[in-house]
C-alpha cells in the first residue's frame, strides 16, 4: 500500500489527514502577509473591488467579505480617506453610488502584490522552480474556482 493511502489507526487515510488541514492551512496564509491587519484589510478590499464583474458597491462589498455593512462601511471610509478609493455614479443607475479604484489604490495594490510575492519567494525558497510554479498556478486556479463557486452559491 502506498504512503499516500495508507490509514492510521483511526482509519483514515494520510489523504484524508491532509485534506483536513486546508482550512488551517489557508488561515495561516491569510494571517501571514501582508503584516498588518490595516494592510490585510486593504487588501482585501482593494482586490475585491478591482476584481469585481462590473460595479461594486459597500453591500456588494460587505457580501464578498462576508462582513456586515457597518464593518464594510468603516473600511471604505478608511481606504478614501487615504485616497485609495472612490464613489462614482452608477453607469447602469445613477441613483446608486459604487466604489472604484483611484491610481493611488492601483498603486497600492500593486505594492501588496509585489510584498506578497517577494515574501512567497522567501518562503518556499528551497522548494524547486517547478514547484514553486506548480503550487502558484495551482493556488491562482483555487482562487478562481472558489470566487465562481461564491458566485453560483450566491445565485442560489
Amino acid at each position: 500500500m502506498s504512503r499516500a493511502s495508507s490509514s492510521d489507526s483511526a482509519g483514515r487515510s494520510s489523504d484524508d489527514h491532509v485534506l483536513d488541514q486546508i482550512g488551517p492551512a489557508l488561515s495561516r496564509l491569510r494571517r501571514r502577509t501582508p503584516a498588518s491587519n490595516k494592510d490585510l484589510s486593504r487588501n482585501l478590499v482593494l482586490n475585491v473591488i478591482a476584481d469585481a464583474r462590473g460595479e461594486m458597491t459597500v453591500g456588494g462589498l460587505a457580501a464578498e467579505m462576508g462582513v456586515v455593512q457597518p464593518v464594510a462601511s468603516r473600511t471604505v471610509a478608511a481606504c478614501m480617506a487615504d485616497g485609495l478609493l472612490r464613489r462614482a455614479a452608477s453607469q447602469t443607475d445613477g441613483r446608486r453610488t459604487v466604489l472604484e479604484l483611484t491610481e493611488a489604490g492601483e498603486a497600492e495594490r500593486d505594492r501588496f502584490a509585489t510584498e506578497q510575492r517577494q515574501v512567497f519567494e522567501e518562503i518556499t525558497a528551497a522548494w524547486s522552480r517547478e514547484e514553486r510554479l506548480r503550487f502558484a498556478h495551482l493556488l491562482v486556479r483555487y482562487g478562481a474556482d472558489a470566487t465562481a463557486w461564491s458566485r453560483d452559491r450566491a445565485r442560489d
